[in-house]
């Protein structure tokens, strides 16, 4: 059985490697600042996991998941994405305050109860931020979606993704009422001006490009 922080560590290289379409090492500085913890400290780690099978290590550079540490960082995004998902049903719970619960209970979640859980939400494709939640074979389909600075002016839109789960950032989202699967339209799109503005509800909000650019979004017709 993997250890808590190994846990942590084919996590956090398998989430780093995703935000790079899958391809490329995992460097020791982003594993360091992701965990905040010192690159020492990594580098020690990533010679651990290499000799346990679970990842190649590239001394300077950073790490890999071999298929075997790949499964497993696999089976804790499934624990965590759906512990996220049921204290957002079942207990009401803001989307911006279970990430850090889940962190807490993923390591010490049964794969049995997390079947159960899976099971009685009715075997949902995502979490509250729209992260695809893998299944229990270890398959994961990416949801898609662009970001919402892709959009023409007067397109109208479905949030269905957000990739930036800090709380103060997802406060913000619910305080321009940019929620997960709220349909909005794209009022102006000027990339000269920094910022975009879209209409939610019969209101306009204005988005800086590097906010509305982590908001993942489907074109309606």
């Amino acid at each position: 059985m993997a250890s808590l922080t190994i846990e942590n560590y084919v996590k956090t290289i398998y989430l780093i490697a995703a935000r790079q379409g899958g391809r490329g090492l995992a460097a020791t500085g982003a594993v360091a600042t992701a965990l905040e913890v010192s690159p020492g400290t990594v580098t020690g780690m990533l010679k651990t996991l290499a000799e346990a099978g679970l990842a190649t290590y590239t001394p300077y550079e950073g790490a890999n998941l071999t298929p075997v540490g790949q499964q497993l960082a696999l089976k804790i995004l499934r624990r965590h994405r759906l512990l996220e998902l049921f204290l957002v049903r079942t207990l009401a719970m803001p989307w911006d305050e279970v990430h850090e619960e889940a962190e807490h209970m993923e390591h010490a979640t049964s794969d049995r109860l997390i079947d159960r859980i899976d099971a009685f939400l009715g075997l949902p494709a995502v979490d509250p931020h729209g992260d695809p939640i893998p299944r229990a074979d270890g398959t994961l389909t990416e949801p898609g979606g662009q970001p919402l600075t892709g959009l023409e002016r007067g397109k109208k839109f479905k949030v269905v993704r957000v990739v930036d789960q800090d709380p103060a950032f997802l406060r913000y989202l619910t305080e321009c009422g940019l929620d997960l699967n709220v349909i909005g339209e794209l009022a102006e799109n000027r990339p000269e001006s920094g910022a975009i503005i879209v209409r939610v509800e019969a209101r306009s909000v204005a988005l800086g490009l590097e906010a509305a650019g982590k908001v993942l979004v489907f074109a309606l017709d």
